[in-house]
């Protein structure tokens, strides 16, 4: 697996803390503004105590497909495979998965939604 960040992931919540950020990845990321077009935010509850404390938030946010006027504010992130990957332990844990998705940047990034 690369060292040197290659993937970009796209956060609209709780990866764009750095408390989250250094927890998960060792790391403060270094990220710029982006926009998910296509989508709506929402919310769903946070279950599970441990995590309510360490994000501060009793909801995570989540995206859900809306129309084409629609378009969801975040950071996109550069990160490394093993980033991905622990990426995907953490967002797995609150029930959401990885897809692919086109910025309004047009760059291909990683989002993930809530199952």
């Amino acid at each position: 697996m690369s060292t040197a960040p290659t993937e970009l992931l796209f956060s609209y919540g709780t990866l764009q803390y750095t408390r989250v950020q250094i927890a998960h990845f060792g790391r403060e990321l270094t990220g710029r503004e982006a926009a998910l077009p296509g989508y709506t935010r929402r919310v769903a509850p946070v279950l599970d105590p441990k995590v309510a404390a360490l994000i501060g938030e009793s909801q995570y946010a989540n995206v859900e497909p809306g129309s084409r006027e629609d378009a969801v504010s975040g950071i996109v992130f550069e990160v490394t495979e093993q980033e991905l990957a622990a990426a995907d332990k953490y967002e797995a844990a609150a029930g959401y998965h990885r897809i692919s998705a086109m910025l309004e940047s047009g760059d291909q990034a990683w989002v993930y939604i809530r199952k």
